[in-house]
């Protein structure tokens, strides 16, 4: 399997001038990749991305000398990059997949911005069959062009180094190693089988009664975004005021971010290796993100995020998902007798059965889960 141990960089000054430069240069090549594909589908032909990339290497020593400062696999892996999201795009649109907004629905790509996921393959592959793509020795990486770098940990798994892509996150720079590995992390505890119901309050409700909370780590700090975000804006565009306050709020960014990631890491892990049968709801988050009211909380709990991991972390473990109907009535309907009770209000916690022979009373989000368990099994 692969698995991908992303760590923290200590570059140097000059290190960090020659990762910025990489960035610019991916950039330019998506964003000029970008551009000849779109002209070449109007005029009829049909764009690849082994052809442009042919393209680019006829023409970036004249048009784009600079581009030699950096490593070869920059603007290579960019423009594979975009080929990956035009085909990402052509199979959403081919199978009614609408993931994106109204005016570009199957998330067809956008030019890269500057400070917006900058990043870079770092490595020329490896040199032969079997060889790593990298040289790692402790807490130390050596990089195309760059040479040796400090890394703030050792790698955690043993394997075959596949790839390296280096990236920044605010003002500090990551690698994620890419790393073919037979390792497994952690050992399974328990076969049971689970329904999960994901929630506002709390992120996880299962079908045995327990709960997890969600980091809700926006809700703690934004307040002080808000303020951050303020700020910016009365800043003077292309001052170094500008820039510090720039700093500030995306390393506030990268700290709502890896609190949150954190926490659902945990639950997830948590979840996979207690149980060998998880039933979730396939939500559609797009569509519930509509709710004004609502969209920001939602957005925090991150119910997409934690869709993936489950679904991986699964694979990695031998656990099965299966996703229920999302038009299933998972809130409405009594897990005991099975009647429904229709207009039901977001603000009613508990679940009373209207069923005169039944009368059960529950746990709104536990008599969910129940049922998405019942019906996941049933299926």
């Amino acid at each position: 399997m692969l698995k991908v141990h992303k760590v923290k960089l200590n570059p140097d000054s000059e290190q960090k001038i020659y990762f910025a430069k990489a960035c610019g240069v991916a950039r330019v090549a998506y964003n000029w990749a970008l551009s000849e594909w779109q002209n070449q589908y109007e005029e009829g032909c049909k764009p690849s991305e082994a052809a442009l990339r042919r393209q680019l290497n006829a023409i970036k020593a004249d048009k784009f000398p600079w581009m030699a400062e950096v490593t070869k696999c920059a603007p290579q892996q960019a423009v594979k990059n975009l080929g990956t999201a035009y085909k990402n795009a052509f199979h959403r649109k081919k199978t009614g997949q609408k993931t994106g907004s109204e005016k570009n629905p199957y998330g067809f790509p956008r030019p890269k911005k500057k400070y917006v996921n900058d990043s870079f393959r770092a490595d020329n592959g490896p040199p032969r069959k079997g060889a790593d793509a990298v040289l790692i020795d402790d807490k130390k990486i050596k990089l195309a062009k760059i040479g040796w770098i400090s890394m703030g940990e050792s790698l955690r798994f043993e394997g075959q180094i596949r790839s390296v892509t280096v990236s920044r996150q605010a003002d500090k720079w990551f690698a994620a190693v890419s790393v073919e590995t037979a390792d497994i992390s952690h050992a399974r505890k328990d076969n049971k089988s689970c329904g999960i119901d994901l929630g506002i309050n709390s992120l996880v409700t299962l079908s045995d009664g327990s709960k997890a909370c969600g980091a809700k780590s926006l809700k703690k700090l934004l307040k002080k975004k808000k303020r951050l975000q303020r700020e910016l804006c009365r800043r003077k565009k292309g001052s170094k005021n500008r820039e510090k306050t720039r700093v500030k709020l995306a390393r506030l960014e990268a700290i709502i971010s890896n609190i949150r990631n954190d926490a659902i890491h945990k639950i997830t892990t948590d979840i996979v290796l207690n149980h060998s049968i998880i039933a979730m709801e396939d939500l559609n988050v797009k569509g519930m993100m509509k709710n004004h009211k609502l969209a920001r909380h939602i957005a925090d709990q991150s119910f997409g995020e934690f869709r993936r991991q489950i679904t991986y972390k699964a694979d990695w473990y031998g656990s099965k998902v299966i996703f229920v109907d999302r038009f299933f009535p998972s809130s409405q309907k009594c897990n005991v007798c099975g009647n429904l009770r229709k207009n039901i209000k977001l603000s009613d916690r508990i679940y009373r059965c209207s069923n005169p022979d039944c009368k059960h009373v529950e746990d709104r989000d536990v008599n969910a889960a129940k049922n998405i368990k019942n019906e996941a099994l049933a299926a």
